[in-house]
């Protein structure tokens, strides 16, 4: 059984990796040394078949045969010509000859060579051929020690690719801190957050699904799923094949993995930490068997993804405790000692579910029955146009002085939820988004019953993915305090990530 022609590779690549390459490699091994045995014995045929005299007396022949004789004396006088001149071709030209012959043998038989489609170690999974070098991408989530080859890793991805799209499913990679979850440190926990200690659950009570709040002491840690992640995770796993992808180390994604997904339904070995990353403070879909076309992605950091933000759906981030808003710069009093939580029905995962659907059903059913040249990246931006589509908007105090307007990331995003941005206003306007009431622009709106809303409008339609009621996102004089509204950034901040906490992004 080779690896390349055989890998059991039906609607997930890893989930039977991990199983599939012990046996293998024992299997190849065994079968390379029957194979060499095999063809030491028919070289020796051969050679004792080259080896026999000829009889050059055939006269008694069958008087069947008597018609036949003498094209085949012809012919066999023929190839005794060939044998002797290639001989004495060799002898001639001495071991330079006998050298070049037996390269060109060797090029013929390189047909049979492996092609070492991976290793473990220096090891070749197929032949066991140790390798020098190293090329291809390490799957350690996989096997403990797997990498393959770039050409094995697009034939297992086109394999994978149609498995899937037969069952209608895609792929959906996971982030875990903030997008659904948030961990802190036990030292960090406030003076209003110590009653969370009496309502953790343990993860030695019987049914870790059911719980939200849990208390790793091993780890010196307390973790809080976000509501309606447990929902989500069902429904997401009938439309996608799921990932989680961390920037924290493996043994903090495995654990997450276990609060998460208990009985291993969803993610299987699906689990990619830090530790499996090929660039440093960088997540990418190269360690993911899944063709770029067919991926989403959920996760709060939007620069974690430099290379795939337009397979990325940006998610707003969960704020559990103290310290994760005093870590991202709010001065407030976190959910948890507010002793409040988000919506199940209306929060981020609610809402960006269904996002999902909306993706899948228009990527199997609107654009036609022949999936294979669809892109899933095409279809987000077809989907996130629609979000504020019709929308003229004109921004006032938004922006820093001789900032050029075109690259705020506001501007930006505003144009890829379908709005048209302005530097000016005129009658065709039907938004001012400012951060002070009293601007010009900002009375203009209100004197010609144009809405005035907050930049965190813009930002609250790009989160949940359908343009907000504006009056929502009231605006309010510099003069007044705007404790209800953040600091509208240039850019979204890097994560930073207390000491010892698995960093995230």
């Amino acid at each position: 059984m080779s690896l390349v022609a055989d890998s059991p590779v039906n609607s997930s690549s890893s989930d039977d990796f991990a199983a599939f390459l012990d046996a293998e490699l024992g299997a190849n091994l065994a079968e390379s040394s029957q194979d060499e045995e095999v063809e030491d014995d028919d070289f020796k045929d051969v050679e004792a078949r080259d080896e026999e005299p000829e009889d050059e007396e055939a006269s008694d022949k069958d008087p069947k045969d008597a018609e036949t004789g003498d094209d085949n004396d012809v012919h066999n006088k023929r190839i005794k010509k060939c044998k002797v001149e290639a001989l004495e071709s060799i002898h001639e030209q001495g071991s330079t000859s006998y050298a070049t012959l037996e390269q060109q043998t060797e090029a013929t038989t390189n047909v049979d060579i492996c092609t070492h489609p991976g290793s473990f170690g220096e090891m070749c999974i197929l032949c066991g051929q140790r390798l020098d070098g190293e090329s291809g991408v390490t799957f350690g989530y996989i096997h403990k020690g797997l990498r393959l080859g770039n050409d094995e890793i697009v034939r297992l991805r086109n394999t994978d690719m149609k498995n899937l799209l037969r069952h209608r499913k895609l792929y959906l990679v996971l982030d875990l801190d903030h997008t659904l979850l948030n961990s802190t440190l036990l030292a960090h926990l406030t003076p209003a957050e110590d009653y969370l200690k009496s309502q953790a659950d343990s993860l030695q009570v019987v049914d870790v699904s059911k719980g939200s709040l849990f208390m790793l002491t091993y780890m010196h840690m307390m973790t809080k799923l976000r509501p309606f992640v447990h929902t989500f995770l069902k429904e997401a796993s009938q439309m996608f094949e799921m990932y989680i992808y961390t920037m924290g180390d493996r043994p903090y994604a495995l654990e997450m993995a276990k609060l998460l997904d208990p009985t291993s339904e969803y993610f299987s070995t699906r689990v990619i930490s830090r530790d499996d990353g090929t660039q440093r403070h960088q997540k990418g879909l190269d360690v993911v068997l899944g063709q770029e076309s067919a991926v989403l992605i959920l996760d709060d950091t939007e620069n974690a993804w430099a290379k795939h933000k337009d397979n990325l759906i940006l998610m707003e981030r969960y704020h559990f405790f103290a310290s994760s808003c005093h870590q991202f710069g709010y001065n407030c009093k976190s959910l948890s000692e507010l002793k409040s939580d988000e919506s199940e029905p209306d929060g981020a995962l609610a809402s960006v579910l269904q996002v999902l659907k909306r993706v899948h059903n228009m990527f199997f059913d609107e654009f036609g029955d022949d999936v294979t040249g669809k892109d899933v990246r095409q279809v987000l931006k077809t989907i996130r146009k629609e979000v504020l589509k019709d929308c003229k908007i004109v921004f006032s105090r938004v922006f820093p002085i001789r900032f050029p307007a075109e690259h705020h990331h506001l501007w930006k995003m505003a144009e890829q939820l379908g709005a048209t941005c302005l530097t000016e206003h005129d009658s065709t306007v039907t938004h001012v988004v400012s951060t002070d009431a009293g601007t010009e622009k900002s009375r203009w709106a209100v004197k010609e019953n144009k809405f005035l809303v907050h930049p965190r409008w813009i930002e609250a339609a790009n989160f949940l993915w359908q343009k907000q009621p504006e009056e929502n996102f009231p605006v309010i004089s510099q003069k007044q305090p705007e404790d209800n509204f953040p600091v509208i950034l240039p850019k979204q901040p890097e994560e930073s990530v207390p000491d010892k906490l698995p960093k995230d992004e």
